[in-house]
């Protein structure tokens, strides 16, 4: 089966990788040329143009992308369309807006083309050893890229959800959770080291991870983080990101439900620009380790 792959960043290398050593015939395009070099050595198939990009994949096309949210999706669906037919098929496994996703499917339906939005969770790890993919979209364009999506997963880590945006609003839903996760961690860790007693967080934090109810992939990430660094001095504690966070408050408000801890958690990465501090470099710490997220300058 030979998969188009667009995005070739921190995640889309990765997941084309993976992709590359589960059997399948990747061809590349990017931007930068030099982006392509690594996996051209492991088998691959670069392209220089949008042109030579189509004319390496067989009818119906199956495209991955990962690229920003926005204007660059569109971007590449526009350098696209000059060389796509009715059956082809678009996978948007970014973090796009649902609504986009669903403005973007029924564009492209009118030329019978195919768009899948497939959110995609698990972080650098999950791109490179197995992600969690929910998908929306057309169910008979599913079945066909299917063999990718269970490549790209962990077993049982694939699913479709329904129709145009479910993927990637249940993507923003997940992110939604995830920020207040990451908050919850912050605000008890910054107790802790807070605390009269001098704890010794990497003890506090190995016997979290033994049985305990709070225990869990994020868990050990921290415990990795403070192996190393048990200050989390490497650190400033300013925390990027927020957009997707954005769309599940605005969406929540649309279905007139509240998310007072998401709203908090939104809040407090705004704090972290003017005042750092020790629960913001927890969840700066998380971030970088399950995304490689860099903090923002101030």
């Amino acid at each position: 089966m030979r998969i188009g792959f667009i995005g070739l960043g921190k995640m889309g290398s990765r997941m084309a990788e993976r992709l590359l050593g589960q059997g399948f015939e990747v061809v590349l395009y990017a931007r930068r040329p030099d982006s392509m070099t690594a996996l051209a050595g492991k088998g691959a198939v670069p392209t220089g143009s949008y042109r030579e990009f189509c004319e390496r994949l067989p009818a119906p096309k199956m495209i991955f992308l990962m690229v920003t949210h926005g204007k660059p999706v569109d971007e590449v669906i526009n350098g696209l369309g000059p060389f796509l037919a009715a059956g082809d098929i678009i996978v948007d496994c970014g973090n796009s807006f649902y609504k986009d996703s669903i403005r973007r499917a029924k564009s492209l339906a009118k030329r019978g083309i195919h768009f899948l939005d497939a959110g995609t969770s698990g972080g650098l790890e999950g791109a490179a050893n197995g992600a969690s993919i929910m998908v929306g979209g057309n169910r008979q364009a599913f079945d066909a890229v299917e063999p990718a999506f269970r490549a790209l997963a962990v077993p049982g880590g694939y699913a479709w959800l329904g129709g145009s945006g479910a993927g990637h609003f249940v993507k923003m839903v997940h992110n939604g959770i995830e920020y207040s996760l990451l908050q919850a961690y912050g605000e008890g860790y910054a107790l802790l080291e807070k605390s009269k007693y001098r704890l010794d967080l990497r003890e506090v934090t190995r016997v979290f991870r033994n049985g305990s109810v709070i225990r869990g992939w994020l868990m050990d990430l921290l415990s990795q983080s403070l192996a190393s660094d048990p200050k989390l001095s490497r650190h400033r504690g300013v925390v990027g990101g927020g957009g997707t966070g954005k769309w599940a408050l605005d969406t929540a408000k649309e279905y007139k439900l509240k998310m007072p801890m998401l709203e908090q958690a939104m809040k407090a990465r705004k704090r972290s620009f003017s005042k750092p501090d020790f629960s913001t470099k927890v969840v700066a710490a998380l971030r970088s380790m399950f995304g490689g997220h860099e903090e923002p300058k101030k």
